[in-house]
């Protein structure tokens, strides 16, 4: 969930995420120096993450505005402006801003997810202000015309086609995610829905543009070879003079789901499945929704069921009954609203569905049942820990870390103190967050299969 303007679907995208997920909530990021944050008057808040390892430097812009802050009915449409920011400025002409990137040797890229819009330049140290001087010129600058615009849409278009309709897997994931959502925009896919795209303008993305980008609506990452004393009057000198939005709310305020009455399923038959497979959604709740502990500890779960040859889920599939060829788990902590706990598995041929999900239920009932073993459980978040450490060696990493977890309402002491919360969590609040949250009702589950080639010989006869 790679990151990229094109809309990049990420590795991962059969856990239900369209773009690369911070490591679960932020996890972890114990510098060697505390991240200094500031606030201009303008309402832009700066979180500066020294990393003297290289003499580099990564700006990384975030607005609190994703996919599920669209207006009802035009899906889609903050990927639609992500695509349209690289269409130039007064100042600056289409194109100018990316071939300065790569003239100087550095990166750049952008993505959006369900709660956020996030641009990102990688360059020298000296080249920071000049960075900052573009992005700033584009936070409000941005001019758009027809002739740019739709052949953009048509771009997109073509990238749903791609990353979506011809995956039935991506398909699957769209599917359950609307199934697992009612009522809440966490239901619509973060690309949009294909007849909802073809009809976004020009002038819905300028709206929405107006709307949300502003100071007062955005963090401002920097990551690398710099202090704050540094940054400061790059930051005041290139940001500090535009005006905030007042009309932007202090908070997000969103259609919230109603109590889950029962499990949801969803069915899927392609004739390019190769794989056929299973996959549970729960509504879960965030680090940001949930109550003290419940997040650490629905990370943990996550990780002992279903990360790595060890877990309980693989063990249970995979190595001790030979049912199925995978199994895994997840938790998308990051979110400003309740958000999933996933399970998924590809049965071994001949494997029918059920015999894997009554394994997988043995595994939670289970879990639920008794607390696991302490020996379990200290593996299991001492592997959380360490991996948190080793992705620090990349700056970027860090960034989206800092970035995606203050953007949906934790702070940078939230984020230190990740690694203390993992380490707190016991065996008890496992079972607790197993027998509470992994209920059928709160799922949505879905059957990726392959249609026979006669089916749908007949179903395109119909249409014809």
């Amino acid at each position: 969930m790679t990151m990229s303007r094109s809309f990049i679907v990420q590795a991962v995208a059969t856990l239900g995420l369209l773009f690369a997920p911070v490591l679960s909530n932020g996890a972890a990021a114990q510098t060697a120096t505390a991240p200094a944050t500031f606030t201009l008057s303008n309402g832009l808040h700066v979180v500066v993450i020294p990393d003297r390892r290289t003499p580099v430097v990564t700006q990384m812009i975030w607005y609190k505005v994703g996919s599920a802050d669209e207006t009802p009915g035009k899906s889609g449409l903050a990927h639609f402006l992500e695509h349209l920011m690289f269409k130039g400025t007064a100042a600056h002409p289409a194109g100018e801003f990316s071939q300065l990137v790569s003239r100087i040797g550095g990166s750049e890229n952008a993505f959006t997810s369900y709660d956020y819009t996030a641009y990102y330049q990688r360059v020298a140290r000296d080249q920071l202000a000049t960075m900052m001087s573009f992005e700033a010129d584009r936070m409000t600058g941005l001019i758009l015309k027809d002739e740019n615009v739709l052949p953009e849409r048509d771009v997109v278009l073509e990238e749903y086609n791609m990353r979506v309709g011809n995956s039935p897997d991506a398909r699957l994931t769209e599917q359950v995610m609307a199934a697992l959502y009612l009522n809440h925009p966490y239901g619509r896919p973060v690309i949009g829905w294909h007849q909802e795209i073809e009809k976004l303008n020009r002038e819905d993305a300028l709206e929405f543009y107006k709307r949300f980008y502003a100071p007062n609506n955005a963090t401002l990452i920097i990551a690398g070879d710099v202090s704050v004393e540094d940054v400061r009057p790059m930051v005041e000198a290139a940001y500090g003079k535009i005006p905030p939005q007042p009309s932007i709310p202090p908070r997000r305020i969103r259609p919230q789901e109603p109590t889950p009455a029962g499990p949801r399923t969803v069915t899927l038959a392609d004739p390019r499945v190769e794989q056929p497979s299973v996959r549970r959604y729960y509504l879960v709740p965030s680090s940001v929704t949930a109550a003290p502990e419940q997040s650490s500890a629905l990370e943990v779960l996550a990780q002992l069921m279903g990360t790595g040859s060890n877990s309980l889920l693989y063990r249970a599939l995979v190595v001790d009954k030979p049912l199925a060829v995978s199994a895994g788990a997840w938790y998308q902590g990051t979110g400003v609203d309740p958000t999933q706990f996933g399970i998924s598995a590809s049965p071994k041929p001949g494997v029918e569905f059920p015999q894997v999900e009554q394994a997988i239920d043995k595994v939670i009932a289970k879990l639920a049942q008794a607390p696991v073993s302490a020996e379990d459980l200290e593996r299991t978040k001492t592997q959380m820990i360490a991996q948190a450490v080793y992705a620090q060696d990349s700056q970027t990493t860090l960034a989206r870390w800092y970035g995606a977890a203050i953007t949906v309402g934790q702070t940078v002491e939230d984020i230190r103190a990740w690694p203390d919360r993992i380490r707190a969590v016991t065996a008890e609040q496992v079972r607790q967050a197993a027998q509470t949250w992994l209920d059928k009702k709160r799922s949505a589950t879905g059957y990726l299969i392959k249609e026979p080639a006669a089916a749908t010989a007949k179903r395109e006869e119909k249409r014809s």
